[in-house]
């Protein structure tokens, strides 16, 4: 049975609670590339709430497949990440462990919105210390199987009431209190190895 997955920049906690139940899953690379979704975005816990890393990509003359959208280059879209990272990051107890894992993606160029998300994907379920692997879709079609490629939105919070109510320590959580369902660094840098643990949980 297929489980199809859409490809996220540093997807959700709950995009990897979902992933990490099966061992193979299949990465969508033949659909439309939607705008406003977490294909090009993630939400970390900044000094002030709530924070969108929106990575940006070049508009085609017409749509464009998930494998063919590129990165646009032209802002320094890379250095505001990283600091904003830092700035969220710095103080949880397992940021100078993964800082050196990730601070190449944000000081090497890239130019495939794809092998970007894809790498970050192999780094994280490398740190989650998860035995898990993929492949990538080799036509557009539905499927007799799991589907996720439109299970997450932007627009709506999770209904899972476990992301609300299993609490661990975020950086700011003394004064904005618990965010739950961040991107997955949050849970990396704040639970470090425990983290495989947390999604099974949820």
């Amino acid at each position: 049975m297929n489980k199809l997955f859409p490809l996220f920049y540093l997807g959700s906690i709950e995009y990897y609670s979902k992933l990490v139940e099966h061992g193979q899953i299949i990465f969508e690379q033949y659909e439309n590339f939607p705008k406003q979704t977490y294909r090009n975005r993630c939400v970390i816990a900044g000094p002030n709430g709530k924070q969108n890393l929106l990575l940006p990509v070049l508009k085609g003359r017409t749509k464009q497949l998930v494998k063919d959208v590129r990165i646009s280059n032209t802002e320094n879209w890379q250095k505001i990440h990283w600091k904003s990272l830092e700035a969220a990051y710095r103080a949880s107890p397992y940021f100078e462990y993964y800082e050196n894992e990730f601070y190449p993606y944000y000081h090497t160029e890239f130019n495939s919105l794809q092998e970007f998300n894809l790498k970050l994907h192999e780094t994280i379920i490398r740190l989650l210390q998860k035995n898990n692997s993929y492949s990538l879709s080799d036509r557009y079609e539905p499927v007799n199987g799991v589907d996720y490629r439109s299970f997450f939105s932007t627009k709506t919070q999770t209904n899972n009431k476990n992301l609300k109510e299993k609490i661990y320590i975020q950086v700011f959580s003394d004064r904005m209190g618990f965010l739950p369902n961040l991107s997955i660094l949050d849970l990396l840098f704040n639970e470090g190895p425990n983290a495989l643990a947390y999604l099974r949980l949820v």
